[in-house]
């Protein structure tokens, strides 16, 4: 593809987020900021959570591993395993809906991770916040990297401009739409960047099967005979174990998506619980079809590449990317470009503006501060955090060899763990805890995860940990907490 027509595209779809940054920010405050005003309605939050969610590491990851074997040690094809996690995320969306977002309503939180002040105290607190600011700084910067690898191979590269350059317009992009409304403006971006990811994978798919002259009944049967589309393992050994990866599927929404101040602050500007539950309902119906649909152009791919001729790239995250840009059509390539690009600024966008708001709401307390300052101190974080995610991206460029979305995920079981068993444990138990020594079983907590989960295969019979190791690390922080109970006389 013609460098200057990546350019171009780029830059019309930019120029498109700005004129709805502009619509969306009129009159904005800190208000408007955090919780949209709590205007937004439910079913554009619905749609929009989809390109949220799903992020370019679906768009690219997910496709490319339908063909990946699972690991050197258990030399099997991941198929689409995937599905398992999530099937197990229709059950995690029912918790969240009547469990979490009740309890948020009520409380009026716009912080999530304020119920952890009220609950245990400021420790229990900052400590949960900082875990989650962990968490989404890495997880986000990993999704941008996706993007920016992108752009790099379709532009960058060819006037020979470094990567840390095309990072830093990356970001800077993003900043320049979102500084001044946040969720507000966030909200309807990510509606019509899920429109263009949605559109992009099913033009893809169209691309593909009209190339290898298959009808649409050659496409299902594949879909239904193809080694590549098997769904359930039901080795007890194996990390894709059926109930392994449901049940971390379900858990993995419950914290990915209740207990993320990101996907939260969304649920958040809905008028009120009522609309918010509908929100939520719709979504995850939405999102099982959704995730087929990418795993079936995995398997589409997987038969260009065999039919073509075409080498399948080490990294597996690389296959849609090379097809697209370099055998597709020149119209299929600029579907996939702007996919990819509202895959990653959906997620990415949303991101920055949570770390904002977490950091601002549960460090700064900007209500004790005027208008005019806490804006000034805002402006400041959300630059912050840029430059964080600008130097996390290039570092994690330098030394990543792991697929991408493995990454994500595991760093999602070790960050994570310690919110699921505070929430866990503040909802389920009324025992009152020692709130100074909390930092301390967070922290153990993911450490002893790690430990077990490397030396799971000789402690428990060949036993591999997949994404279940979440669970782990939850049910080890709840354990850490009851032991450092308030003794009652």
């Amino acid at each position: 593809m013609d460098p200057r027509l990546v350019f171009g595209i780029t830059a019309g779809y930019f120029a498109l987020l700005l004129i709805v940054s502009h619509f969306t920010s009129k009159n904005a405050t800190n208000t408007t900021f955090f919780t949209g005003n709590k205007r937004s309605p439910w079913y554009v939050v619905a749609f929009g959570m989809i390109g949220a969610s799903l992020s370019g590491v679906t768009f690219i990851s997910i496709p490319g591993e339908v063909g990946a074997i699972i690991s050197p040690d258990e030399p099997t094809i991941k198929a689409f395993s995937y599905f398992q996690l999530v099937l197990g995320y229709l059950l995690g969306y029912f918790v969240i809906a009547n469990v979490l977002m009740p309890l948020y309503y009520r409380l009026n939180l716009v912080s999530i991770y304020t119920y952890l002040d009220q609950r245990f105290g400021i420790s229990t607190y900052k400590t949960g916040s900082l875990f989650f600011l962990l968490s989404q700084t890495m997880g986000a910067s990993l999704r941008l990297l996706l993007v920016a690898g992108v752009l790099q191979i379709g532009f960058f590269d060819s006037y020979g401009i470094p990567f840390g350059v095309t990072v830093l317009v990356t970001i800077v992009l993003i900043w320049v739409y979102t500084f001044r409304a946040g969720i507000k403006t966030i909200v309807w971006t990510d509606t019509l960047q899920t429109f263009f990811m949605l559109s992009a994978v099913l033009i893809s798919i169209f691309v593909v099967a009209n190339s290898l002259g298959l009808s649409s009944k050659e496409v299902f049967r594949n879909l239904h005979q193809h080694p590549f589309s098997k769904v359930f393992f039901w080795n007890w050994q194996s990390s894709k174990y059926f109930f392994k990866q449901f049940f971390s599927g379900a858990f993995i929404a419950i914290v990915m998506t209740g207990l993320d101040q990101n996907m939260m602050q969304k649920n958040l500007t809905c008028r009120n619980i009522k609309e918010a539950k509908k929100n939520m309902y719709w979504f995850s119906i939405i999102l099982i079809p959704t995730n087929f649909l990418f795993l079936s152009l995995g398997l589409m791919l997987y038969l260009y590449a065999e039919t073509n001729g075409i080498s399948i790239p080490v990294q597996t995250d690389d296959l849609y990317p090379i097809l697209a840009l370099n055998h597709f059509s020149i119209f299929a390539g600029i579907v996939f470009l702007l996919g990819i690009i509202a895959a990653a600024f959906s997620s990415a966008d949303s991101a920055l503006t949570a770390l904002t708001t977490a950091f601002c709401v549960d460090f700064l307390d900007l209500k004790k501060r005027s208008e005019k300052t806490s804006k000034q101190i805002r402006l400041a974080v959300h630059i912050g955090f840029s430059t964080i995610m600008f130097l996390i991206i290039v570092i994690f460029r330098a030394i990543n060899n792991d697929s991408v979305i493995s990454a994500v995920f595991t760093i999602a079981g070790y960050t994570y763990g310690p919110l699921l068993g505070l929430f866990a444990f503040g909802m389920f138990t009324r025992i009152k805890v020692r709130d100074k020594l909390v930092p301390v079983v967070a922290i153990i907590s993911p450490v002893i995860s790690y430990i077990i989960s490397v030396n799971s295969v000789s402690w428990f019979n060949g036993y591999r940990f997949g994404f279940e190791l979440l669970i782990v690390n939850g049910l080890l922080t709840f354990i850490g907490l009851l032991l450092i109970r308030k003794r009652t006389r």
